[in-house]
């Protein structure tokens, strides 16, 4: 076959491309299998359950007392009570028991006037039936437990079970194969992956994301980029499976051809959506014995891939599964920072979120289709609509939650600079139920949050040329109106990053100059940045005697990773950001690495948590074995006051 239409790059939007998508699929054939109680939990059932035997099967016993015959006890009155022989007129029974053959009625045990000489008084008459669960109470063999197209919750698979069903017909989930696909890509259990090899996380992103939609997830072998070992895959796939997604190769370059082994198996009806990132996703159907197979090209970085699968896939699963959707939380965030978009697409930006005071602030995290990280730590999802042209800072809008609620709610907000030990830290108050979301801006733009409200903490070390002190300057120049509280996290080193054993022997900023060594920088207001610029004004080097003083990376292991491949020769940076990647570290100062926070935020339970985990040996230790950092005072708390006018 060939294409249908000539659509890529169209870019259509959205709504009409999945109209397109899912016309053609229309209604998956129900199929079904039979599977036993256990696991059928949150599968759809086929057809009806029926009971096969009544619940209950026989006349019993609701409460623990005496069984009796309702017209012995007719004339009972407070004055005149009715006196029942034990074990002849009125036999003891238990919840649940049988119903003796000559009695109809059961009497509470508080009811029964014991008069030990094995007779009971009863002062009042009972109705026949009561406290007794009659034959088919719940149900009557034959009926109908749980009706078709439902989705087993605990209490159905009880309810089923009562009846005497051991077994229920289920709609099959669809077996989902995925195809990645090129020359780059090598198994995570690689230990050394070679250079420009790229670790196959996407195989396993889609693999798990199909199990949480509902369906059955079928790896193969990934594919090389060669459009016949890729047409081969596909036979086997379409052999095999009632949907197909193939990994990258979906765009338009020399060695993409997800597009054009789809159009010789089948028909390609969408190439290319208006949505970012993910728009140059493939999606169209291929038609085997009777059978529409649905087939998803979606593009090969990880945040696009996340995105198409969302809108495309885990629809298609569902109708596989005869799944409704989930029901999705939606919140109402406040944007702590504008989130400039392109007219034309609709964006999806992944973000943090946390209750400050009265309401629920976001911050955006880094954007970009291959920030895979965003994906683990984003707890909330903005879609910015295709005829919008960005959102401005304290707009407030809906955004999906990724968490839940409750999560979402309790979590500590912490922005600013970067430092590998916060993760520590997070760790050690994970276990006391507090979940610290964070997104890394550097110091000045995390202390510019703390005034404005948008964060609960802000991770800073400002250095102040005039006094040679850190962070209260910035504290007053760029921070809250009010007193701020600075916990005292670690004394670190910073030194230059180089490669293992040194080759070009720099030991000073001079020598990076000097010697043309390629550098990465910080961005603007970092506190690492400040840093370089005090030391090189010190030394009388200007920064454009530095070459790559303009090229920015963001975090202290992200300009470590740079050194440690071979893509710059040196960078300014902390030494436990040496050691996680394998560089050397040659030591130029000394800082403190703090937290500020509102004072009158000490109070939260969550800081005193944070302050305790500071305090504990076990972090302390588990800090400094990264090598840099000293935490003897880690905890410590002081207060940098306002400024009274």
């Amino acid at each position: 076959m060939t294409l249908a239409r000539d659509v890529f790059l169209v870019d259509l939007p959205l709504e009409d491309a999945r109209e397109r998508f899912f016309g053609a699929l229309g209604e998956p054939p129900l199929e079904s299998e039979s599977v036993g109680l256990l696991d059928a939990l949150d599968r759809v059932t086929a057809r009806p359950v029926v009971a096969r035997l009544s619940s209950p099967h026989f006349h019993a016993c609701a409460m623990d007392g005496i069984a009796v015959a309702s017209s012995a006890t007719r004339g009972a009155r407070e004055g005149a009570p009715v006196v029942l022989r034990l074990g002849s007129e009125a036999k003891e029974v238990d919840t649940g028991d049988p119903l003796p053959a000559d009695c109809d009625a059961v009497i509470m045990i508080e009811e029964v006037e014991e008069r030990g000489d094995g007779t009971v008084a009863i002062r009042a008459p009972v109705p026949p039936g009561q406290h007794v669960r009659g034959i088919g109470e719940d149900v009557v063999a034959s009926e109908v437990v749980v009706g078709a197209r439902r989705r087993l919750r605990p209490a159905d698979l009880a309810a089923i079970a009562s009846t005497g069903v051991c077994e229920v017909e289920v709609v099959r989930r669809p077996r989902v194969a995925i195809l990645t696909t090129g020359d780059e890509l090598v198994d995570p259990s690689v230990v050394e992956p070679p250079r420009g090899a790229i670790i196959d996380s996407n195989g396993v992103l889609l693999a798990a994301l199909v199990m949480q939609y509902g369906g059955i997830a079928q790896r193969y072998p990934r594919v090389a980029d060669d459009e016949a070992l890729l047409l081969s895959a596909l036979d086997r796939a379409l052999a095999e499976c009632d949907v197909v997604v193939v990994n990258a190769g979906s765009s338009a370059g020399s060695e993409d051809f997800t597009a054009r082994v789809f159009a010789q198996r089948g028909e390609v009806l969408v190439h290319g959506v208006a949505i970012r990132p993910g728009h140059p996703v493939v999606l169209g159907i291929a038609r085997r014995g009777g059978r529409k197979i649905p087939l998803l090209g979606i593009p090969g970085y990880p945040v696009s891939a996340a995105i198409c699968a969302d809108l495309f896939l885990r629809p298609v699963v569902e109708r596989f599964a005869r799944l409704d959707p989930p029901a999705e939380e939606e919140l109402e965030v406040v944007l702590a920072r504008k989130i400039f978009s392109s007219l034309g697409e609709d964006e999806y930006v992944r973000a943090v979120a946390a209750r400050i005071d009265d309401r629920l602030v976001a911050f955006p995290l880094q954007r970009g289709a291959a920030t895979i990280a965003a994906l683990s730590r984003a707890n909330c999802l903005i879609t910015i609509p295709r005829f919008q042209e960005g959102i401005h800072a304290g707009t407030a809008v809906r955004a999906r939650a990724l968490r839940s609620r409750a999560a979402i709610e309790r979590a500590l907000l912490a922005v600013g600079s970067h430092d590998v030990a916060i993760d520590l830290l997070a760790a050690a108050v994970a276990a006391k139920n507090i979940e610290i979301v964070s997104a890394n801006v550097g110091s000045i733009a995390g202390l510019v949050a703390l005034a404005g409200r948008w964060t609960h903490i802000a991770g800073t070390h400002v250095l102040d040329p005039q006094s040679g002190t850190y962070n209260d300057a910035a504290i007053r120049r760029y921070g809250p109106r009010e007193d701020v509280a600075l916990i005292h996290f670690a004394q670190r080193e910073q030194g230059l990053i180089v490669a293992r054993g040194n080759p070009l022997g720099l030991r000073s900023l001079r020598d990076v100059a000097e010697r043309s060594a390629r550098f990465v920088n910080r961005q603007k207001d970092a506190g690492t940045r400040i840093l370089l610029d005090v030391l090189l004004t010190r030394e009388g080097i200007a920064a454009d005697a530095l070459v790559g003083y303009d090229r920015i990376e963001f975090t202290h292991v992200g300009v470590a990773a740079l050194v440690a491949d071979g893509s710059v020769d040196c960078a300014l940076g902390i030494r436990a950001a040496a050691s996680v990647l394998g560089c050397d570290f040659v030591p130029i100062a000394r800082e403190p690495y703090e937290l500020a926070l509102l004072a009158r935020d000490l109070e939260d339970p969550r800081i005193a948590a944070i302050i305790a985990a500071l305090h504990s040996k076990e972090l302390r230790d588990e800090v400094e074995r990264l090598g840099g950092y000293d935490c003897s005072h880690a905890g410590e708390v002081r207060i940098v006051k306002a400024e009274r006018n």
